[in-house]
């Protein structure tokens, strides 16, 4: 087995992965697991920068991160990061405080790069399930952009837009600096304008129409998720795989646009971090699954973060067999 650390570093969060991977297998044994809500991409589609309270935030976590890397003792690490830190003039800043704390370089993927992670993490497991139609259709809805990916066993197309629950929350529902709530009618339709314009530009690079089964990853697919099945607490084990009808996507996407803040953070599932942006969130689901005429979603608990932590792996037996 080999031991690796992924980091993924979006938007509105970054997580961590350590886990063992099983190459005879394809087993990825999950030894530690975590996210922190850090709020990345502050403003950056305002000023075009990371702000500095939102670089400290960043650079806290990887700290904790990096005391966690060192106890299991992971043989690889790697660190990606994407849609906040590509499109900020001061991504030097940030390249400089990851590098000094974990130690590595973190690797400013495209878009592209980004869906083909997702794809891997999503689908390893899922590819074992011979009742599930082809082609999957994957769908990871971030903080600053989603990607779409369409494959069987491999990547076959995939697109990223600039459609996050981030971007959107603070583009369209933030009026002098505090967020609307809840969002008038005329906010909503803006969000909803900007989703069906950037599923126009999606579909020019990606056959939607051909998707038999929709996967939806990251933490507005999963809390819709936790939302629907009436959990008390959030929790992992119940929500992957978990699948849900798009009547529960519509009802949920209404409510959380309707609902104040208080009503949204009294909800069980909810995270903090995600109370103020869960409305546009579930909007993009939404959406998405109007478009192709999906009837569910199956949610995945594994995404980008379990195809850094697998590529990661695999590049690493193969430069052991190298040598």
């Amino acid at each position: 087995m080999t031991r690796v650390a992924a980091v993924d570093c979006g938007t509105n969060s970054i997580r961590l992965l350590v886990a063992d991977y099983e190459p005879a297998t394809g087993e990825l044994v999950e030894l530690d697991r975590r996210m922190t809500i850090v709020r990345l991409g502050q403003d950056v589609d305002r000023t075009g920068r990371l702000a500095p309270e939102a670089l400290e935030r960043t650079f806290a976590a990887c700290r904790e991160y990096a005391g966690v890397i060192k106890e299991f003792g992971a043989e690889r690490v790697r660190f990606v990061a994407t849609s906040a830190s590509r499109d900020a003039e001061n991504r030097a800043d940030f390249v400089r405080g990851v590098l000094d704390i974990l130690g590595v370089e973190p690797e400013v993927i495209s878009g592209d790069q980004e869906a083909e992670f997702s794809f891997v993490g999503a689908t390893k497991e899922l590819a074992a399930h011979e009742h599930l139609p082809r082609p999957f259709l994957v769908v990871d809805i971030g903080g600053g952009s989603t990607e779409f990916v369409v494959g069987e066993e491999h990547v076959r197309a995939a697109r990223s837009v600039d459609i996050g629950c981030v971007r959107m929350t603070e583009r369209h529902l933030v009026v002098d600096g505090v967020v609307t709530d809840p969002p008038t009618a005329e906010q909503v339709a803006a969000i909803r304008a900007d989703i069906e314009a950037a599923l126009d530009l999606a579909a020019e690079g990606v056959p939607l129409a051909e998707a038999r089964t929709l996967v939806g990853l990251a933490g507005s697919v999963t809390t819709v998720a936790g939302i629907a099945l009436g959990l008390a607490e959030y929790e992992s084990s119940a929500i992957h795989h978990s699948r849900i009808s798009y009547e529960q996507v519509r009802a949920i996407s209404e409510r959380m646009l309707t609902a104040t803040h208080a009503e949204r953070a009294a909800i069980p599932v909810m995270h903090p971090g995600r109370v103020d942006v869960i409305g546009a969130g579930a909007l993009v689901l939404l959406a998405i699954m109007e478009r192709i005429g999906a009837s569910e979603v199956v949610v995945s608990e594994h995404d980008i973060l379990d195809g850094i932590a697998i590529k990661t792996a695999e590049e690493a037996g193969a430069d052991q067999r190298r040598v």
